[in-house]
């Protein structure tokens, strides 16, 4: 595996001045060796040239966050990274590779999640490359390949959640978005780590029911919900009925044998639970009648 290393390169003003320089002693040496006709002026002024057109064609520009991988003859010699008008030589092939932050999405995906359940996902990911040695090296387009993996890691992900879960203790797709995301985060990143892309954000942008099932899941969740709801007003009318049974013992209101606590209880229970307001009933007799 290709790891990134330094790489220095000469001050481009200095090249240029240079370049400059030698360009001047061309224009001199040709202009000499024409009225002297000296074969000696005529080598120097070729190996003049030849040295301009080296320290001219070897300037490049590195601007900030970003690098440039030098090759001479297919082999790796360095990255550059210092922001600035560099020199290299010109036998150096440089590719440019951008250190910026790069934000992509992963369209919306039909997937199964781990009930079986067809659902539409899609995400946002964040990376940026951290070794463009590897980058430009171990994979043939870096930028296709942190889409191809999103991709193949938002599936992943759906299938290992359900969309909704009835147990606080489950995990979900739609109830646990912080976990969820930190999860397809470190996934993600493990699988870009060969092209030297490091995974700064992920998180999940769209989620919903795949339409030909979004009607029946939502009268599932209106149920479930129902029955949640019924739960807590169940629980809170029986400690209510507790709590006036034990009051109304307390202060000794009225005794009331075991027939006359189950018709309290029940009536309690008719009004506390009821959905509409509950309509008095005046017994002028007694249950014993």
């Amino acid at each position: 595996m290709v790891r990134e290393k330094p790489f220095k390169p000469s001050s481009g003003w200095s090249a240029v001045a240079i370049g400059v320089v030698l360009a001047f002693v061309a224009i001199g040496t040709l202009i000499a060796g024409i009225r002297g006709g000296s074969a000696l002026l005529v080598v120097a002024f070729a190996i003049t040239v030849l040295g301009a057109i080296v320290a001219f064609s070897g300037l490049f520009v590195i601007n900030p966050n970003e690098a440039k991988v030098l090759q001479l003859f297919g082999a790796y010699v360095g990255s550059a990274r210092d922001a600035g008008f560099s020199w290299a030589l010109p036998l150096y092939s440089r590719r440019r590779v951008s250190l910026r932050m790069v934000s992509i999405e992963v369209g919306k995906l039909k997937v199964n999640d781990l009930d079986g359940n067809p659902v539409e996902i899609a995400a946002i990911v964040v990376w940026k490359v951290v070794d463009s040695a590897q980058a430009v090296f171990e994979v043939d387009n870096y930028p296709d390949y942190v889409r191809v993996q999103g991709e193949s890691a938002v599936r992943t992900l759906a299938s290992r959640y359900p969309y909704d879960a009835h147990d606080d203790a489950v995990l979900s797709l739609r109830g646990n978005t912080q976990q969820v995301a930190e999860h397809l985060q470190k996934e993600l990143d493990e699988r870009v780590q060969l092209a030297g892309v490091k995974v700064l954000e992920a998180r999940i942008s769209h989620l919903a029911y795949a339409p030909e099932i979004a009607q029946a899941m939502l009268q599932r969740q209106q149920a479930g919900a129902i029955i949640a709801a019924r739960q807590k007003i169940v629980d809170g009318a029986v400690g209510m009925v507790e709590m006036a049974l034990a009051r109304l013992a307390r202060n000794q209101v009225v005794t009331l044998d075991e027939d006359r606590k189950a018709a309290m209880v029940s009536n309690l229970l008719v009004v506390l639970c009821s959905e509409r307001n509950a309509q008095p009933v005046i017994n002028a007799g007694t249950i014993y009648q």
